[in-house]
């Protein structure tokens, strides 16, 4: 990758560095735009060292942990989204208030992503700094329904918080988002938004060639694997792959084996609720189950044959490109996902996707060519494409499928097309001399915000 013309000190600013698709984003744009030269640095409010991606604990990037020692991230699984915003509100008064560092650090650019509440304060206290957010999705449109009264409640406590992402997303200097479709929902979102170009920049995925211990050896050798990998979160539909599965036949399980593996924090009451569900949820369906944590998941312990579901808590890197290359096809079972980065992964590892008809996989997976689009309302269609692999005739064909499924993340979704599209974006965006967006265009509606989730956070801390 040839280096960049003018190298820039860039700041990036994520809540958690955690282990997800908008983690994974985060590092290999931080890789990458390093690798051309310029000086990078991430800060974050959390970083766990045993729950991270490698590149963010083992001194590839110039990671700092600041604004989490006030705040936890959550009161007992509630108000995560107000204990999130005040930790950034705190990582920013720690590095530009209290503190030199964002002084010294002297950024460009600051790129923001997932929470945009820090951005009016950044261009406050940081006035020679351009801001470019990267819009995963709005945050508004990831909670959680309730029901009944509990909903109109919960959408009364989101107004303050709501207005603060719309309002702080607009003060960027820059926007770009992950997919099409994820531009299409800020637009119809956020009504200043509407008219801004909104650039696509589409994640990536490593093409380079892993050195892998015995990657290319099937840890289960007699079984067709059928492979989810997904965050342990209910949104991510993971009871479509249990439930569409239990669909085949007796003796057609004889032959598969499904894997459900992902992200699990044991921090997370989602996320213990979720596998808890899938385990019950498996045995209402007559699937005999286990569990294997990071902790104890050697590719010993995994060879078992003798049940059904396999579910895999927090698998590290070595592992997860074993699975991938153990796979015979990869379920993706979310639905109006933004993007989505696993199914490039099984993709690159030649493995065909069945993903939902919806969302980010729309513009990844060509249907019936790198894999398959189907309703997530139809299971049986769902069961009828995990019994391809189960069949010998079809070997071929699903051969070809992931010949081509590499080929297209090879052509569209490298790092070194995303790392040279931020590249571009950045240059542009420091070299606009335009007059940037009001920070307070408004200051009766920002103070009002303020206060309000001041009130909340004393509130909270009775």
């Amino acid at each position: 990758m040839a280096p960049s013309s003018s190298p820039r000190n860039i700041v990036f600013v994520h809540p958690d560095l955690g282990i997800g698709g908008a983690e994974r984003l985060v590092i290999d744009a931080a890789v990458g735009l390093q690798s051309l030269g310029h000086n990078v640095t991430i800060l974050t409010s959390y970083r766990d060292k045993n729950h991270c991606f490698e590149e963010a604990r083992d001194g590839t990037l110039d990671v700092r942990v600041r604004g989490d020692a006030i705040f936890p991230p959550s009161l007992n699984g509630r108000l995560s989204i107000l204990f999130s915003i005040l930790r950034q509100l705190c990582l920013v008064l720690s590095t530009a208030v209290f503190s030199s560092e964002m002084r010294k650090l002297n950024p460009d650019v600051i790129f923001v992503d997932q929470l945009s509440a820090c951005i009016p304060l950044f261009r406050t206290f940081c006035p020679r700094a351009k801001i470019l957010f990267y819009g995963h999705y709005p945050d508004r449109l990831l909670v959680k329904k309730e029901i009944g009264a509990l909903q109109l409640l919960k959408q009364a406590y989101r107004v303050p918080f709501d207005t603060l992402e719309g309002w702080s997303t607009s003060c960027s200097d820059g926007i770009v988002v992950n997919s099409k479709y994820t531009r299409s929902v800020f637009r119809a979102t956020f009504s200043n938004v509407r008219d801004l170009k909104l650039k696509v920049i589409y994640p990536c995925v490593d093409t380079k060639e892993k050195d892998t211990k015995d990657k290319g050896k099937a840890i289960w050798p007699r079984k067709k694997v059928i492979l989810s990998i997904n965050r342990f979160e209910g949104k991510k539909n993971l009871d479509l792959a249990l439930k569409a599965y239990a669909g085949l036949s007796t003796d057609e399980r004889q032959g598969g084996k499904l894997i459900i593996a992902g992200g699990y924090d044991p921090r997370s009451v989602e996320n213990l609720t979720t596998h808890k569900h899938l385990q019950t949820l498996a045995e209402s369906l007559n699937l005999t189950h286990a569990t294997f944590r990071s902790n104890d998941a050697s590719s010993t312990d995994l060879t078992t044959d003798d049940v059904d579901v396999l579910f895999l808590l927090s698998v590290p890197e070595e592992l997860k490109q074993r699975l991938l290359h153990s796979a015979s096809i990869l379920v993706y079972t979310p639905e109006n996902e933004h993007f989505g980065i696993v199914p490039l992964e099984a993709m690159l590892a030649g493995v065909p996707v069945l993903a939902t008809n919806t969302g980010g996989p729309l513009e990844t997976i060509y249907d019936g060519r790198t894999g398959w689009l189907r309703s997530p309302e139809k299971v049986v269609q769902w069961t009828d494409v995990m019994r391809k692999p189960l069949i010998p005739s079809s070997a071929e064909t699903l051969k070809i499928m992931g010949q081509k499924g590499r080929e297209r993340v090879l052509a569209e979704f490298s790092h070194t097309k995303m790392t040279e599209s931020l590249d571009q974006e950045i240059e542009a965006l420091c070299r606009n001399m335009d007059e940037r967006p009001n920070v307070w265009p408004d200051w009766f509606i920002a103070m009002s915000i303020i206060i309000v989730i001041g009130l909340l956070a004393g509130l909270a801390a009775l």
